[in-house]
């Protein structure tokens, strides 16, 4: 197929999946940046209604970055004990807070290359926090769900997430970057299933190469 019956398709499944989630946006709850912070280290391998029970006890506890920078290492891994892999998501986001405190005057910054630099932070971590803190598009953030759609639509063969959001960034028009990630994420939570997608219900069946599966 070539690049441009490509955009063609990816068009075309980006008006149905609007047409079909005319609501769609980010199921995290957060009210500032360092709750979006935190909130998406959290999310990783964890459900975001897990997280939100989680996140709603915690954003009262800790309020700054300060709080989570000085926080005991050992209430903090209990306070998120729930969203599993909670050491390295307990030590990211204290180091990540401390780095915040002594480099960037604790505020979230608001560009790629230093929101990288915190660790347990890529690029779609950065992406997510970058787009719904600040209204800046840098790309599209590659979670589980938009990784497994964008292979499944044959929008991509790469493994690799950082390789995956270059093929979709060549495919889907910039101005739709954001809402794309929140559209796949929420057809691939209710029809494009993991083990078993729903292909008799699937508006973009006729468009995606897996119904021949």
């Amino acid at each position: 197929m070539s690049g441009n019956e490509d955009k063609n398709r990816v068009s075309k499944i980006i008006e149905l999946l609007k047409k079909e989630y005319p609501d769609t946006k980010i199921a995290l709850k957060f009210t500032n940046p360092l709750e979006i912070l935190v909130a998406t280290i959290l999310s990783a391998q964890c459900t975001d209604e897990r997280v939100n029970m989680v996140t709603k006890d915690l954003f009262k506890k800790y309020r700054t970055a300060k709080d989570y920078a000085q926080a005991d290492i050992s209430e903090l891994e209990n306070d998120i004990r729930s969203t599993g892999f909670y050491r390295n998501k307990a030590k990211w986001i204290k180091n990540g807070c401390k780095m915040l405190v002594e480099k960037f005057d604790s505020k979230v910054p608001d560009n790629m290359e230093d929101l990288i630099k915190l660790p347990g932070v890529a690029r779609k971590t950065a992406n997510i926090v970058l787009s719904n803190a600040y209204g800046v598009i840098e790309g599209i953030a590659v979670d589980t769900h938009v990784k497994r759609l964008s292979q499944r639509l044959g929008l991509t063969k790469n493994k690799n997430p950082d390789k995956i959001e270059q093929d979709l960034m060549s495919l889907v028009p910039r101005e739709d970057w954001f809402l794309f990630t929140y559209l796949l994420i929420t057809h691939g939570r209710k029809i494009c299933k993991a083990r078993k997608p729903l292909h008799k219900v699937c508006v973009l069946y006729d468009l995606c190469p897996s119904n021949q599966l």
